[in-house]
């Protein structure tokens, strides 16, 4: 959960001053967990993720559907290094379904 600069320092203020993490977790609804990692940190400022970095690219993931229909999950999943959930959370998210076989 997200916790605002202001109210960190507060926290922080009210530890070094009365001593007490239990007391200020109490007091300002925040975990012991959160006010000790704080106490360690140089600064307070939230760190910000811009973005994360993906393992499986969707593009090269979707050609190699249209070069290779028949290959398995498994197969896909070493090819990219990935788990074989990884292969097929993609595919939902592509909205790509199994191969079907027509028979008449």
């Amino acid at each position: 959960m997200y916790h605002n600069l202001e109210l960190r320092e507060k926290v922080i203020d009210d530890v070094e001053n009365k001593g007490s993490v239990t007391k200020a977790s109490r007091i300002f609804g925040v975990s012991r967990a959160s006010i000790y990692r704080w106490l360690t940190r140089e600064n307070l400022k939230p760190t910000i993720v811009k973005y994360r970095h993906r393992k499986l690219n969707w593009s090269a993931l979707y050609r190699d559907v249209i070069e290779n229909p028949d290959d398995k999950l498994i197969e896909r999943a070493n090819k990219f290094g990935v788990t074989v959930p990884a292969i097929s959370y993609a595919f939902k998210r592509m909205k790509i379904t199994r191969k079907k076989t027509v028979t008449l």
